[in-house]
């Protein structure tokens, strides 16, 4: 959990780098924009100046949005924008996995529109 908090900061970056890439899947464009835009946005569910809880919000989200990215999007293409190594992306997305494990497969895959096309 604490590697994607740390992360939040880079993910964002990398968010924008993928909305600007003609290979990602529109439907995952618009996910992306919005994430991004909740990120970056001073009002939260849970409000930042709570203690612990105050970014629970921002890394359930994280966590969601990186096993969406990691499943849907081509993985060649996730490395480009990813900020680490491959291994890194390989440990974050497993937490990330553990804590999406709430939100089931199918809306994931409603979500981001299924698996993006090889180009």
């Amino acid at each position: 959990m604490k590697q994607l908090l740390l992360l939040l900061p880079r993910l964002v970056r990398m968010i924008a780098q993928l909305l600007k890439d003609g290979e990602v899947p529109t439907r995952a464009k618009l996910v992306l924009a919005a994430v991004a835009l909740y990120l970056a946005s001073p009002v939260d569910l849970l409000p930042d100046f709570i203690p612990v809880l105050g970014y629970l919000d921002d890394l359930l989200l994280a966590a969601v949005v990186v096993d969406g990215l990691v499943t849907y999007l081509d993985r060649g293409l996730l490395l480009k924008y990813w900020p680490g190594s491959a291994e890194s992306l390989d440990k974050v997305a497993a937490v990330a996995r553990r804590l999406a494990m709430w939100v089931p497969a199918r809306v994931k895959t409603r979500i981001f529109g299924g698996r993006a096309e090889a180009a």
